[in-house]
């Protein structure tokens, strides 16, 4: 308290410092409207003072006050109040607060700064009258050397310690309402809650493309790579194909890594390149390297954004089977009714759990996003007649996505 006393008064003549104005013109007023002359100097009329903080109030309203007053919270009274999001307008429940506080600091830092400019000189005036050698009149009263300048003294001193006192209630009190009138209001908490989450979301769907895409790209240059040094020196004008392609699904991930990181770095989300499609599945098997048994049908009418998902379904899908599985990599997709089949199977082995990486989840955090269906798990019997879950049971993807949006 000791420590935050002079700030907080500092805070508190700031206030009747910016009340000043409000009363000078409310002395002016009076004085005309009463035809009598006026001081302005010495506004100290209970009467204009009760009668400016309406128009405080008004001022408050629509003046922009709330960045100073929460800097002056902060600095000067010590006071943790969450700093409010910016908005393009200002809603009416944050106006009222603001114009409560801009009030309550000026009324309360009026009072105080007027007690503070009459009791100190007050004070300091009767400490020296025991110095003094004559008769001095003091409020009406007339002091004459001698012990009642002693006792005069006493009372300046005790009313100092009052006004000590009325100046720390004070500036405890605002500092514990500053934090409620001036932090953010229950509507703006709500934008910056929404903000945040779509924020957390778009960072999140980042995640997952750069996943699906770089993933899959190291597991072509991963397979392809193998595929280059096993024929290299029998066949070199295959090991230059798969060396190709080990370039191509390179300069790709660099590409997306590339952007991503430059959306997350400036918060740009509006330079985005077009996005891949079921369009180019070709392309997408083609790169990949592995044998793709293809059973696709017409997909010419899905909708953009279930096509883009879908394609990086199938991506993940297909990364995974290359990654984990062996052997011919089955691949259906077709329309039926008002929704999109998409399914990808793979033999057995070769890898580890799948249940332990992001892919799947990935791919069932897009399928919800959709409002469909996604099943990942082995199959009942592999291509080769395997037994369920074994080296050869194999691994089967299917999703089933809604073509139209659904309440």
């Amino acid at each position: 308290m000791r420590r935050n006393l002079p700030r907080r008064w500092a805070c508190l003549i700031l206030g009747g410092a910016l009340l000043m104005p409000y009363m000078m013109a409310g002395v002016l007023v009076v004085g005309l409207w009463q035809g009598e002359s006026t001081n302005l100097l010495l506004p100290a009329q209970v009467g204009v003072f009760a009668a400016v903080l309406p128009v405080v109030a008004v001022t408050g309203l629509f003046l922009p006050v709330r960045a100073l007053e929460v800097s002056a919270a902060q600095g000067l009274l010590g006071a943790r109040v969450e700093t409010p999001p910016r908005q393009t307008r200002r809603p009416w429940q944050e106006r009222r607060r603001t114009a409560a506080w801009f009030t309550l600091h000026l009324a309360v830092g009026g009072v105080v700064s007027g007690f503070t400019l009459a009791i100190v000189p007050f004070t300091v005036f009767t400490l020296a009258l025991p110095f003094m050698g004559r008769p001095i009149e003091v409020i009406g009263f007339w002091v004459t050397p001698g012990g009642t300048t002693a006792l005069w003294a006493l009372t300046g001193l005790a009313v100092l310690a009052a006004l000590v006192a009325m100046a720390a209630g004070a500036g405890a009190l605002l500092a514990r309402l500053a934090p409620v009138l001036l932090g953010p209001t229950p509507s703006e908490r709500l934008a910056a809650a929404e903000e945040h989450a779509r924020t957390l979301a778009e960072r999140n769907r980042l995640a997952r493309e750069l996943h699906d895409s770089v993933g899959h790209a190291l597991s072509v240059v991963t397979l392809q790579a193998a595929a280059a040094g096993r024929v290299l020196d029998r066949d070199p004008g295959t090991a230059r194909t798969a060396l190709a392609a080990v370039e191509q699904a390179a300069r790709a991930a660099l590409e997306d890594l590339d952007h991503v990181l430059g959306v997350l770095r400036d918060g740009d989300h509006t330079g985005r390149g077009p996005q891949a499609t079921l369009a180019d599945l070709d392309e997408l098997v083609a790169a990949s390297g592995a044998r793709v048994q293809q059973e696709v049908g017409d997909l010419s009418g899905v909708p953009a954004v279930v096509s883009r998902e879908a394609y990086r379904i199938v991506q993940e899908a297909l990364t995974n089977a290359i990654k984990h599985g062996h052997g011919p990599v089955r691949l259906a997709a077709a329309v039926r009714g008002d929704d999109l089949r998409l399914e990808v199977t793979n033999q057995g082995g070769g890898g580890g759990s799948r249940t332990g990486g992001r892919g799947v989840t990935g791919m069932r955090e897009r399928v919800r996003l959709l409002r469909g269906d996604l099943e990942a798990g082995p199959t009942d019997t592999g291509p080769e007649g395997g037994p369920e879950g074994g080296p050869e049971g194999g691994w089967t993807v299917t999703v089933r996505l809604p073509l139209r949006s659904t309440p």
